[in-house]
């Protein structure tokens, strides 16, 4: 696969969701679907992956992806990339228990398994393309500003 994309080239990406019950919301990108939930100690039914699950799914796919495209771009082969993530969070943040914990991850733990035939020093060139890359983990590490509009009906 080799990506090509002018530097001035803008990709605008949508998703909508909407609450369908308790904590279940249905999910549309593009012409997917798909159902988020909390599981039942949450509050939830179950009948999906959380959003905290749902973004280190997305950690976790962007930079398998990213492996994938910056092999490529590099001429390295490259057999396989597994990867595995982990995160702790305090609900007490969530939950407003105590104001002074984030409601988010406290941290993240990524952890990629390359394999294939090319040298320790091509692979970690690899690594260093992909850490300056990767969408996901950009958007993780660095923030991006998130501006919210809240519509309310008129009384």
């Amino acid at each position: 696969m080799t990506a090509t994309a002018a530097p001035t080239t803008l990709l605008n990406v949508t998703t909508s969701g909407s609450l369908v019950t308790g904590t279940e919301v249905a999910i549309t990108s593009r012409q997917f679907s798909y159902t988020i939930d909390e599981p039942p100690a949450l509050g939830g039914t179950d009948k999906g992956a959380n959003p905290v699950e749902h973004l280190l799914a997305a950690l976790a796919s962007c930079t398998v992806i990213s492996y994938q495209v910056w092999s490529d771009k590099l001429g390295l082969r490259l057999d396989g990339v597994d990867v595995e993530l982990d995160g702790d969070l305090d609900l007490a943040g969530f939950l407003g228990t105590d104001e002074s914990v984030r409601p988010g991850f406290q941290g993240i733990n990524l952890t990629v398994r390359l394999r294939g035939p090319e040298s320790e020093a091509d692979y970690r060139r690899l690594e260093q393309e992909v850490a300056a890359h990767c969408p996901v983990l950009d958007n993780l590490t660095h923030g991006v500003p998130v501006t919210t509009t809240v519509e309310v009906p008129a009384a």
